[in-house]
């Protein structure tokens, strides 16, 4: 008898044809789910259009990531326009003042007097140290200043360490305007590649993690009433998902972008614009996110 007309050899071939075919169609399963992650974490599908947007605005933003922390020119308080006070700009996590340059120049170019502070090389330390360092700096540019408050921006973590200055360090006297944009107020997942990358020289890392100690402490609480509070949030942001970044008590704004457009879109500029200026126009409500 052929060996091939063996039927227990027929039945451990079939046996192997059936597993192999069911490896392959969980194989097809996985690859097939992983790719499909950012739509379902965000909710909808990107378009070919949404896609290279989003990449070019990456670009760019790593273009102004690698300017570092270096600063081409100083404010003088000659130039201040009357309407608006300083603005602070406070990059985010693995960023640097670079990494928010179009949006400076943008502010500049339009009369407003900004200001950055070099946090450390890319923002990795403690949040609440940052929040404390920022206290410090602001009084001393206060002083010397016909201001008595500042309006704030914080791109991601940025707006955190804006958040617990304003709640935890006296910063409600200091603060007119906050703009958090894409800020992870109930954290992120993607902070695990921090973890896994830094480990115990970020602290910052552990801070954004969902239901971390530091993200509990500061939402507990609305924040000051003295402030007005704004969510500028990314309805294609995965890595700081849409129903992350709201926080009570704040007005929420949506853009269809993603999480680095938030700082080079000239589009979203002008929803800043309007916010602290809105004799330049109605400050901009929430949009609801684009239709699948």
């Amino acid at each position: 008898m052929s060996r091939f007309n063996d039927p227990s050899r027929r039945g451990r071939l079939g046996y192997l044809v059936a597993a192999s075919g069911a490896a392959l169609q969980r194989s097809s399963w996985l690859m097939r789910w992983i790719g499909e992650a950012p739509s379902r974490w965000l909710g909808k599908r990107s378009t070919v259009g949404q896609d290279l947007v989003g990449g070019a605005d990456g670009l760019a933003y790593l273009r102004g990531l690698a300017r570092g922390n270096r600063v081409t020119r100083q404010e003088s308080f000659e130039r201040l326009d009357p309407g608006a006070p300083p603005v602070l700009l406070i990059h985010g996590f693995l960023g640097t003042r670079g990494s928010m340059y179009l949006l400076e120049k943008r502010l500049r170019d339009d009369g407003f007097m900004v200001i950055s502070f070099n946090i450390g090389a890319v923002n990795t330390r403690d949040i609440r140290r940052s929040a404390f360092l920022i206290r410090q700096k602001i009084e001393r540019v206060l002083a010397g200043s016909p201001w008595q408050k500042i309006d704030v921006i914080g791109h991601s973590m940025g707006g955190l360490i804006g958040l617990y200055y304003a709640k935890k360090l006296g910063g409600a006297a200091r603060i007119r305007k906050l703009i958090m944009m894409g800020t992870p107020m109930r954290g992120t997942w993607v902070a695990l590649a921090g973890i896994a990358t830094l480990g115990l020289w970020s602290t910052s890392s552990w801070q954004l993690l969902p239901r971390s100690r530091f993200l509990d402490e500061l939402a507990a609480g609305p924040p000051p009433p003295e402030v007005e509070v704004y969510t500028l949030a990314a309805a294609r942001d995965w890595v700081v998902p849409l129903p992350r970044t709201r926080v009570p008590g704040s007005t929420p704004v949506t853009v269809p972008l993603g999480h680095s457009s938030l700082v080079v879109s000239e589009d979203v500029y002008r929803r800043v614009s309007s916010i602290l200026r809105p004799s330049r126009g109605a400050p901009p409500g929430d949009e609801p996110p684009p239709a699948p």
